[in-house]
Formats: structure tokens, sequence, C-alpha cells
């Protein structure tokens, strides 16, 4: 019998739930529906001005606005209690209508984002509701600063749970180390994910004293926060397409074969997500990589088409010294510039993103012919051959690792 995927998983159990709540829902009927329409419209417009499937968190506002619809007792103090089967049911109905447009402008729908927001709505809301219902909850918390700090409590723990999500997703579909894909996603928390559990309890609160009048005042900061995200994400991008056009000068100058470069940049990335290394230390190793062999544009005699071996030490000096002060004149990070100055220095002296650029540098020249046997088997028995001078043992066995888990080595 063939073994299900953790996303098959998810999706399933997303889809149980919801039909589930649909099924209540119908049965017992829509309670104040006023209440259900507005939180239902604030998800589904938070889905529609989402930027892209790429993101982590696309849609932040539709995320704090289901958080905060699960958390929802009073409404301008009066009851206002949807209860776990209706949030699920709203906040599945809104994210479909959010989503629609998308799909019906051709882009991708995000099961992803949906069945985690489903499950994470339905476990907040069956942590709150049936406490808050039968009145337990007021009798533990009252309704003073105990109440908020057990809604802040309750979204941080919803808030780790849809982490915990993310990085299984990311696993199954990489193949990646679990403890660095959740460390990445907890450090997420501190920025856009710290706005929305903010934004979810004060929603929460503010409707339970003002009513509905208080959510568009509530939802405008994290609304500008997004589009702020978005003209960030964009310029990111900007930022690296410069780096890459930058990094070709040595592919146009007959410096380095083509593509070198792009090949280093890809394969160093995951040879670091293989060392466990954060987001920003891949950032860094990335421009690095994409950097790398920058300062060959000094050498007076390129070989045709590239085609050159692996540099010798005082070569591998010079390239690395002129590099560094070439990429500091771009902008970049310090922390490229630092890394490509001493790509010259024996490995036991260098930084693990310098490691991981020479092994991976003299693996693609290798394999791509830069030796006397070219081939990537080849390539990579000859790096570990030279571990004792040349390569740390470590990089070697996780550019190993990632090159099988591509298929590189087939």
């Amino acid at each position: 019998m063939p073994r299900l995927s953790f996303p098959v998983l998810l999706h399933t159990a997303a889809a149980l739930a919801a039909a589930c709540a649909l099924a209540w829902t119908l049965r017992q009927g829509i309670a104040y529906p006023g209440t259900a329409l507005a939180f239902g419209l604030l998800i589904a417009s938070g889905e529609f001005l989402r930027w892209g499937p790429a993101h982590r968190e696309a849609a932040p506002l539709g995320a704090a606005g289901a958080l905060a619809y699960a958390l929802l007792g009073e409404v301008g103090g009066e009851p206002g209690g949807p209860g776990v089967g209706q949030v699920v049911a709203v906040v599945l109905a809104a994210g479909l209508a959010g989503t629609a447009p998308h799909v019906a402008l051709g882009r991708e729908p995000v099961p992803d984002q949906l069945s985690r927001r489903v499950l994470c709505a339905g476990f907040a809301a069956t942590c709150y509701q049936p406490l808050h219902s039968s009145g337990t909850l007021g009798e533990w918390t009252g309704h003073g600063p105990y109440h908020a700090l057990f809604l802040l409590l309750l979204l941080v723990l919803t808030a780790l749970c849809d982490a915990l999500l993310c990085a299984l997703l990311s696993r199954s579909r990489t193949g990646w180390p679990l403890g660095p894909l959740l460390r990445e996603e907890l450090r997420a928390l501190v920025g856009i994910g710290s706005a929305m559990c903010a934004t979810g309890a004060v929603m929460a609160l503010a409707v339970a004293v003002a009513g509905l009048w208080a959510l568009p005042v509530i939802c405008l900061p994290l609304l500008l926060s997004q589009f702020a995200c978005r003209r960030y994400a964009a310029v990111r991008a900007t930022y690296r397409q410069t780096i890459t056009s930058l990094a070709r000068a040595t592919e146009i100058a007959g410096c380095t074969p083509a593509g070198h470069a792009r090949r280093v940049a890809e394969l160093s990335r995951a040879t670091g997500r293989e060392l466990g290394l954060s987001e920003p230390g891949l950032t860094v190793l990335e421009y690095a990589a994409l950097m790398h062999d920058i300062g060959r544009l000094s050498m007076p005699d390129p070989a045709p088409g590239g085609e050159a071996g692996p540099l010798t030490a005082e070569q591998r000096r010079r390239v690395a010294r002129l590099g560094g002060a070439v990429v500091r004149q771009t902008g970049v990070p310090e922390e490229v510039a630092v890394v490509v100055e001493r790509l010259g220095d024996p490995y036991r002296e260098q930084p693990l993103p310098a490691r991981v650029i020479r092994a991976v540098d003299d693996f693609d020249t290798l394999a791509c012919g830069g030796g006397p046997v070219a081939g990537p088997l080849s390539a990579l028995e000859g790096l570990r051959l030279a571990t004792a001078e040349t390569y740390e043992p470590r990089v070697v066995e996780a550019l190993a690792r990632a090159l099988a888990r591509n298929g590189a080595l087939l």
C-alpha cells in the first residue's frame, strides 16, 4: 500500500474538518449572520489581496481575520460567539471566495495555505468557543487583562502549530532537514507572524467592546504592512536580478563557462540547507556564490569558452582579494564581501559559507570537464580525496547529499 505524503494528509484533514463544519452549520443554521458576513468579507478581501504563493503567509489580513473570528465571543457587549463549526465554515467559504479571482486570472491556487488556515482556525475555535459559551472562561479570566493574555497565549500556540505545519510541508516536498526548516518558520513568527497574532487579538477584543465598526480601523495598520512587505519583496527580487546580471560579466568576458555562477549559487544554497543554515545565511551564501568569480576579470588571458581548471593557490588569493573589492562597491551586505575575500584562504581559516563555495566551485569545474576525468561522481570522489587539506569533510558530505537529493548523482 503506498504511503500518503504529508500534503495529502493535511489536505484530507482540512477537507474532513470543513465537511463536518459545513454539515453542522447547515443543520444548526448561521448564528449572528451579520457578524459572519462581516468577518467573511474581511477574510475574503485579505485572500484577494495576497501577493503570491511563494511567501510563507501571503495574506496576513485574511489570517488575522480568521483568528479573530475564532476568538470572538461578544459583539458590542452582546453575545456573538459563532461556535466551532461556523468558524471553520466561514473561513473555508471566505478563503474560496477570495481565491476564486486568482484562479479565474490563471494563477495557481494555494491549497496549502487554505488547509492550514482552516485547521488553525478550527484549533483556535475549539480551544476558545466551548470555554466561552459555557462561561468557564469568564470564571477563569473575567473580562480584564487576564482575558487578553489568554487570547494572546492561544494565538501564539496557534501560530506555533501553523509553523510546524509549514515546516512539515517543506520537509515533505523538498526532503530538507526538519530542524532548520522549523527554526526558519519560528524566526518568521517574529515578523509578520507576530503582527497577525497581535492584530487578531486586538480585533477580537475591539469588536467585543465597540462592535463591527472596529474592524476597518484595526485592519488598516496590517493592510499597510502587507503592502509594505509586498514592496520590499519586489525590491529584493530586483536586487537579486541585478546581482545575477553582474555575475554574468565573467561569462561574457570568457573567464568562466556559461551558467557557472548560476549553478554554483544554486548548488551552494542546496548544500547550505543540508548544513542547516538559516534563510539570511542562505541569502548571503547565494549572493557570494553568484559573485565569487568576479575577480577573474583581472586575469589577463582567459581560456577560450571560460574552460579553465581549478586556480592555483596564488591565483585564488588574487581573485578573492580583487573580487571582494569589487563586491564592496556594489552595495551588497558586508558579509557577502567578506565571504568572497576569504575564498582564497586555507579552508580551516574560512567561514562556513566560503568553505561551501570553495567545494561547490571546484566540483562544478571538475564535473563540467575542467579536470582529468569529468562527471559528477568522479568530481565528488576527487573532492573527498582532498578533504585532508583542501575541503572540509562535513561540507563535501553535505554537497553529496544535495546532489543525491536533486538526482544529480543518478
